[in-house]
């Protein structure tokens, strides 16, 4: 009896002391395509103490290149090589540790669709539909409350709270965007924001590949991008490289040590953008403004590190092969490495060259704009690669120009100087061009709610080059009259939920104006959709007079000329001024009234109205 207890007292503690085969809990990406231009995958894979591991591969056309071990234990990065003609199918990654025991995880490789462009990106014949998923329409009330995250009280008194709109109430009222004219969708964010408050907006992302619960699963998402196709209907995903929510998985146990900016004791931003720019710049300013945070639940990236450098670019591929995509929006641009984001674009593009990405930079001033994008010959040698910016230099020109009295200086004449700095764009046409944003007062607001300058402002935004996007609830005049704070800005749509007693996809309840205003949306965005005049033609504007701004849309096949009048009085204009674009064309029939006008002599412009008109001979 005594032998056995020396035998025991020997034997437990080393059985405990063996080791026991790491047990994988994450692979990322969770799969992959077979035919793509990049043929190299980083497989990022997390358990515990699984760097101990020996990694094993057997499939036809992947090769297993390398396997990198971090400071941290419980991460592996298995590097692969994906010949073009690999099969897809499943294989085993198996893991062995220095016993001999071994576990696997599948590995699933799909087919990438047959054509790169299969649905193309975003671009000048599109009109794009803002929406935030929790404030627009609430579908499946089921997921309003997910068992396990952290906010999970559903409250549409709380302007921070989350109020139940989900990817199922987004595909409820695809017709509704359809019939109004929109063809693209631009949501906020909508992967798992797993935060403690304000999870609402969705820019705290605590899992790249996981829809949030509370709006759907990754398989709505797939649906929604499916039933959207089918009404020729693109749809494009809000990003965010800068930064990600701090009770992100990673916060718990960190890859690295500099895979977090300023861990853990975090400094923040100077939000001074023009560092980027700036040749006189000091490297702790530029070093300030790139790998500060934004707030304490804000963690900034390090872009820098090659493995979530690599993790970020291949997360959005994934997405877009995953959903279809035809475009992304990438939110505070200039924050991230630069460098990292030229390298990103590039990746992105070759994979999809029929791909739109637009970046936030908010700046007034267009020669910063103006640097990121795609082909910008600048004096520091770097190109960004991205085809397009949100113009903001533009939406505050157009501000000002409407809210201004006019004279030689102020009005009108900002807008005209505005468009004048096309010159410092490569591709001023690929700009996307707003009148609001989830970030801003309404634009409705904007103007002191005055219906008539609100609609000279929406015209120029549909007639102007560029790519328009609009705001949820533009269409129907919705306010924040109790306070610019977000949650006032980002009020649900009506009729997004049941029981609301005013519909705004039907029409119940709306006021006249109201009404008025979405079927002036409607005849707008229909008629433009059918322009390629529009889309795609030669600008020509005049320096604007006796408060009108006049300007034109032309090709071999079309002349538009553009009218805004401002004025609480008519105005009568000399159309000599003009020739150059009215040409040999006697008469213009508005687009919205229907009115013909004459165009030999002179032309009049009635008081506080915008003139759409499609010259004839």
């Amino acid at each position: 009896m005594n032998n056995l207890k020396f035998l025991l007292s020997f034997l437990i503690p080393l059985l405990f002391s063996l080791h026991v085969t790491a047990q994988v809990e994450r692979v990322e990406p969770p799969n992959w395509w077979t035919g793509m231009q990049h043929p190299e995958l980083q497989l990022m894979v997390y358990g515990k103490e699984i760097a101990d591991d020996l990694v094993q591969i057997n499939y036809p056309g992947v090769q297993l290149v390398s396997v990198e071990r971090v400071e941290n234990p419980n991460y592996l990065f298995i590097n692969l090589h994906i010949e073009k003609e690999t099969q897809p199918g499943t294989f085993r990654i198996e893991f062995i540790d220095h016993s001999g025991s071994s576990s696997a995880r599948e590995y699933q490789l799909l087919e990438k669709k047959a054509a790169p462009d299969r649905r193309p990106g975003f671009d000048n014949s599109d009109v794009l539909y803002l929406l935030m998923p929790d404030r627009f329409a609430n579908g499946d009330p089921e997921n309003d409350v997910v068992e396990g995250m952290r906010e999970n009280v559903v409250d549409r008194t709380d302007r921070t709270g989350i109020h139940g709109g989900d990817l199922q109430g987004i595909m409820n009222h695809l017709d509704y965007i359809e019939a109004m004219g929109f063809t693209a969708i631009w949501m906020n964010p909508f992967l798992e924001n797993d935060m403690d408050r304000t999870s609402y907006h969705g820019y705290s992302t605590t899992d790249f590949y996981k829809v949030d619960p509370r709006y759907g699963t990754n398989e709505d998402f797939l649906r929604l991008s499916e039933m959207a196709g089918e009404k020729n209907i693109k749809l494009i995903m809000d990003m965010i490289f800068n930064h990600i929510g701090s009770r992100h998985w990673w916060m718990e146990d960190l890859p690295t040590k500099d895979w977090i900016n300023n861990y853990p004791d975090p400094s923040f931003s100077n939000h001074r953008r023009t560092v980027n720019q700036d040749p006189y710049a000091a490297e702790t300013d530029r070093r300030n403004m790139v790998d500060g945070w934004f707030v304490e639940t804000m963690p900034d990236l390090n872009q820098r590190n090659k493995f979530l450098a690599e993790y970020l670019m291949q997360n959005s591929i994934w997405w877009i092969e995953y959903a279809g995509l035809s475009g992304i929006r990438m939110d505070t641009y200039p924050y991230p490495d630069k460098h990292m984001m030229a390298e990103w674009n590039q990746r992105v593009l070759t994979e999809y060259p029929g791909f739109n990405i637009v970046g936030e930079e908010w700046s007034l001033n267009p020669a910063i704009v103006s640097y990121w994008q795609k082909g910008q010959v600048n004096k520091d040698g770097y190109d960004g690669n991205i085809p397009s910016m949100m113009d903001f230099p533009l939406q505050a020109a157009l501000k000002e120009s409407l809210t201004e009295d006019e004279s030689w200086n102020t009005g009108w004449i900002k807008l005209y100087e505005a468009l004048a700095n096309d010159f410092l764009y490569p591709d001023p046409a690929n700009l996307v061009i707003f009148p609001d944003n989830h970030d801003m007062p309404r634009f409705f607001m904007q103007v002191g709610m005055d219906k008539n300058l609100y609609k000279l402002g929406i015209t120029y935004i549909l007639t102007t080059r560029g790519i328009p996007q609009i705001f949820y609830g533009s269409e129907i005049l919705m306010t924040h009259t109790e306070s610019d704070h977000h949650g006032d800005i980002r009020k649900d749509f009506p009729g997004g939920w049941h029981g609301d007693p005013v519909n705004g996809f039907t029409g119940k309840g709306l006021s006249r104006e109201q009404k008025e205003m979405q079927d002036f949306f409607k005849q707008m965005l229909h008629w433009r959709k059918n322009e390629p005049v529009i889309h795609t033609g030669q600008m020509i504007h005049y320096a604007p007079e006796q408060g009108v701004y006049v300007y034109g849309r032309y090709n071999e096949h079309k002349r538009v000329m553009v009218l805004l009048n401002k004025t609480g009085r008519k105005v009568k204009l000399e159309t000599g001024r003009f020739n150059e674009l009215i040409h040999h064309f006697s008469y213009g029939t508005d687009i919205l009234s229907g009115a013909v006008f004459e165009l030999d002599e002179s032309i009049t412009v009635p008081a506080r109205t915008g003139l759409v008109l499609e010259l004839k001979k």
